[in-house]
Parts: C-alpha cells; structure tokens; sequence
C-alpha cells in the first residue's frame, strides 16, 4: 500500500541505555553475525519453550520476561520514538495515520493508558477485511540510502494470528517497484511476504511455518529485524526465529520462493506499523519505543 504524505519533526529521545549497546552507525563484521547453527539452536530452544507452554498464540519466546527489559539506546543514525511527545489523540510529527486505496473501520490514536515505557504508545485498531485497515507512516530519511536497515520495536496485541494472512509491518521497497515488503502472519505464526510476488518466509509448508513462532499475545513483546543488502535475520524477544532468516544459503521449507528472485536488495523508504486483514481476522495492538538505524538495536 503507498504511504500518505508525511510531515516531520524531532524524534523522542530519553530511550534508556542497553547494557551491551553496538556501536553508533556501525554494523558487526559478517564474522561475529549468528551462524546458521546458533540461529538453529536458538529457534530450537524457541520451540521447545512453545511446546512447553501447551498453547499457540499466547507464549513467550524464550528468555527473560518481555516487561521486564528496559529498551535499548537510540543509534545516532537513525531515530526513536516513545511517542511520549504527542500532544494529542491522532498521531503527528513525523507520523501520519492513513489507509491505502479504501477506507473502514480502522483506526490510529495516540493512546495514555497503555504503554511500555513511559505512559504512552501507539494503538492500532485495526478490522478484517482488507479496507479496515490502517497504519502510522513515518519516511526512512535517516537511513535512506544505506545498504543496512535495522528496525526494533515493542509491540502487545490482543488475539491470536489467524490463519488468514495479515499484517502488522510494511516498508515500502523502491527497489522492487514500489511494491511493499510485509512483516505480519498466517497460519498462526509469523511471516514475511513480498507484495510484488507474494513470496513468503517461510514457506507456508507445515514444516516450514514450525521454523517460525506465534507472536505472544497481551504481554509487550520486542520485534526487532535487520536488513543489510539481501540479507535478512528476525528475532522475538532476543531470539533469532529460524523461519524469518534470509542468509544467502537456501534452507528447505524456509526460503525457496523468496530466493526465486535472486536480485533482491531492498531499498526501503518509509515504515509503517498497524494491521491489515486480507481475510479473516480483527485485532487492536500497541506499538511503543521503536527506534531505527543502520546497526544492531537490541531490545
């Protein structure tokens, strides 16, 4: 979907410090990046604590308590908003609420009764059905350009991902016509779509939706990916999720139809974060201390 027009100002600062922060404006060499075997091991890990849990949709990923970690720094290449700078009800600044081609019951407020840091966040109520959709749209200025981008945010949300496809993330692709790629889910757990083929990762194979996770429901969880050059990694809560790994070395089940367009570098332009239905599937959600930048964030 395009984005509406966007008017800017100073993002919010105050995002307190990670005990082990990267640094500013640089990424890690390819070298200290997870190996396909610790990216393995720790969805591994993921999964067990799921099975553990005994219920899909409504469990933590791995490690410690969501609520209870700070948000990482801010990297001075890019921005951060807690959204603790809002004056009013609608979004503003560098936010702009708006839906795609047809409008419904969807909505964007600034919300003060819910947040993970601070007392306020980003509420996104959001319908099924394609045209009760709606997104908070802020352009990728800061990072325009570069060949990494990287993207943290927290995010609580009140229902189980449906077996319908939807999405909750979109960055508009320049390099691949203007068309979106989507962060969101089907059948149940997370995935990545690509608008302009409808490749997605992982592949919606039973064993390849079993490489990705559900997305916690009615806790604050850390969402955070980056992108650096044609390269993808995902992680919940500090754990990488093997089914939303892109790393050059196709993987059965997981990467097949995404690396049938073996050109692919995205040169991603705006960010947008809210819901869209393309079937079944209602849900109102949170989003607050996101930050971007061209390095790893960290939750």
């Amino acid at each position: 979907m395009s984005s509406p027009t966007t008017s800017r100002s100073s993002s919010s600062p105050g995002l307190p410090d990670s005990p082990v922060p990267p640094p500013a404006g640089s990424a890690p060499p390819r070298s200290a990046r997870p190996t396909r075997r610790r990216q393995i091991l720790a969805a591994s890990a993921t999964v067990l604590a799921l099975t553990a849990a005994g219920a899909t949709g409504s469990a933590s990923a791995a490690g410690p308590s969501a609520g209870d970690r700070p948000a990482a720094a801010c990297d001075a290449s890019g921005f951060c908003e807690d959204f603790e700078s809002q004056t009013g009800t609608a979004p503003s600044g560098r936010w702009t609420a708006g839906a795609a081609n047809c409008t419904g019951t969807g909505t964007a407020t600034v919300d003060s009764g819910t947040a993970h840091t601070g007392s306020k966040s980003l509420r996104i109520d959001g319908g099924e059905g394609y045209c009760n959709h709606m997104f908070a749209s802020t352009p990728l200025d800061e990072v325009a350009g570069s060949s990494s981008l990287h993207v943290r945010f927290w995010v609580r949300h009140t229902t189980a991902l449906p077996a319908a496809h939807v999405t909750f993330a979109a960055l508009k692709d320049a390099n691949d016509g203007g068309k979106d790629l989507r962060m969101g889910g089907q059948n149940g757990a997370l995935q990545w779509n690509r608008e302009s083929d409808d490749a997605t990762l992982p592949e919606q194979s039973p064993v390849g939706v079993s490489k990705s996770m559900p997305l916690p429901v009615n806790e604050w969880t850390c969402v955070e990916f980056g992108i650096e050059g044609s390269t993808l990694e995902t992680r919940v809560n500090g754990s990488v999720v093997e089914g939303l790994v892109i790393d050059g070395t196709p993987t059965h089940d997981i990467d097949r139809q995404w690396l049938n367009k073996p050109d692919w570098r995205p040169s991603l332009t705006d960010l947008r974060l809210g819901w869209e239905s393309y079937g079944n599937g209602a849900d109102t959600l949170w989003y607050d201390d996101i930050a971007v930048g061209t390095a790893p964030i960290g939750c």
